[in-house]
């Protein structure tokens, strides 16, 4: 039979284990986190979100809880769900694998493009890649994203044509373009065939 001193452990422990399974997860701590990731000052992620850096301090060192209309619009900014700020976080696997059901894809408008979003959510904003695959005639044709924005594509399959920055290339099988994508720019499938290519997009 135990010993009182052991029993008062044992309960010390379940206590303890039920105290820290039911505390709140720390919301200032991941809003911080995410956006050191992300090379966010105050000033940056209080100008994206509207949130006021005062506010925004006081959020992160947890000092204060967002409203649920803040934490969305801080949420929104660092380009995460609202549920992901508030879920538990784990320490990262050594080795985290992703099925192709856990890949977001995009489609383009009549499934003419699909866009595979390969990169990681943390890395949004500053390093992204995706697999594009453009069915004949299909286009992506994209606005110009932050200053000094470059892309990468890389042909795998089939023949792509790349305008920016007024010229136009037309790529085939492991060929590489680079290019501008502060300006507008588009990627389009001339042939006959499906094409399919990796898309690399650098933030500066």
């Amino acid at each position: 039979m135990a010993s009182s001193g052991t029993r008062r452990a044992v309960k010390s422990g379940v206590a303890a284990a039920i105290e820290f399974a039911a505390a709140p997860p720390r919301v200032g701590e991941q809003i911080a986190r995410l956006r050191a990731e992300r090379g966010m000052t105050l000033d940056n992620l209080s100008r994206a979100a509207g949130v006021s850096k005062s506010m925004l301090s006081e959020i992160e060192r947890d000092k204060a809880n967002p409203t649920i209309a803040v934490a969305w619009r801080l949420t929104n900014a660092l380009g995460v769900s609202l549920d992901y700020l508030f879920a538990q976080q784990h320490a990262p696997e050594a080795i985290a694998v992703s099925s192709p059901h856990d890949i977001p894809t995009l489609n383009g408008p009549e499934a003419k493009y699909q866009l595979r979003v390969w990169g990681p959510i943390e890395l949004a904003g500053k390093f992204e890649w995706y697999e594009l695959l453009l069915q004949p005639g299909g286009a992506l044709v994209s606005n110009p994203h932050e200053p000094g924005t470059r892309e990468h594509l890389t042909v795998l399959q089939g023949t792509i044509e790349i305008e920016a920055a007024g010229t136009t290339k037309r790529l085939k099988v492991a060929d590489t373009a680079r290019y501008v994508a502060d300006e507008p720019h588009s990627i389009r499938n001339p042939g006959k065939t499906e094409a399919k290519a990796l898309l690399v997009v650098i933030h500066l």
